[in-house]
């Protein structure tokens, strides 16, 4: 099935490539049709002359201005010719799809089975239940320490991380709130008015001050110090 997805998607994106090649065929058409009409008038031009239907001054005028179209559109086809050569576009279409099949082969997997969506989701499912477990256990586990315990200061931070890693900022900053409360942090600090700005939407005056700190009290080179100092530009 994934090889028929790709060939699919090959067919579809080189397509206006492809029919580039029956446009430029059909402007050669029109410039071939062109000449064989100049070459008919011509003719035309010479039965009249020997029949007496024209003069040979008007002969040889008609016969100039005819000339001079034939030579336009025989130039014209020249032009066309070199500039519309099929070759290039002919080997991009060969080229193109050899070249992602090779860079599929080398970078992807396709002996992998196939798993389908349903299986996905289910298995997604599974995670999301599994985590929450064990975020449950954390928080019970949490709630039984010493509050002024470095291990239980850690379990904080961690749990902040997972609800964090989970999408779930809210509850992240709740957690990193308890943890800075028993000993500061200038990163968790950071992380936390981050958080509460996501949150918000807006850089709320609890997140400045966090950061406000969170930058007084780290070192210069702090990863996130650039961010801080971003964010408190923000505020109005």
């Amino acid at each position: 099935m994934i090889w028929l997805a790709i060939a699919l998607l090959a067919a579809i994106a080189l397509a206006p490539l492809a029919l580039s090649l029956r446009r430029t065929a059909a402007a050669r058409g029109r410039q071939e049709a062109a000449i064989a009409l100049h070459r008919a008038q011509l003719v035309e031009l010479d039965r009249d002359l020997a029949d007496g239907r024209i003069a040979a001054a008007e002969h040889a005028n008609a016969v100039l201005e005819v000339q001079r179209r034939l030579l336009a559109a025989a130039g014209g086809a020249e032009t066309g010719q070199r500039t519309s050569s099929r070759a290039p576009v002919l080997i991009a279409l060969l080229v193109v799809p050899l070249g992602a099949f090779a860079l599929y082969l080398a970078g992807g997997s396709p002996g992998l089975p196939a798993v389908p969506l349903a299986d996905r989701i289910a298995a997604a499912r599974v995670r999301e239940a599994q985590e929450a477990t064990l975020i449950a256990q954390l928080r019970r586990r949490l709630g039984e320490l010493d509050p002024h315990s470095e291990q239980a200061h850690q379990g904080y931070i961690l749990l902040g991380n997972a609800e964090a890693s989970r999408g779930r900022l809210q509850e992240a900053a709740d957690a990193w709130r308890i943890a800075l409360a028993m000993r500061f942090d200038p990163t968790i600090a950071a992380e936390a008015g981050e958080a509460l700005t996501e949150v918000q939407g807006r850089v709320t005056e609890e997140a400045a001050t966090l950061f406000r700190r969170a930058l007084a009290e780290s070192p210069a080179d702090a990863p996130w110090r650039e961010m801080a100092e971003k964010r408190l530009s923000e505020v109005k």
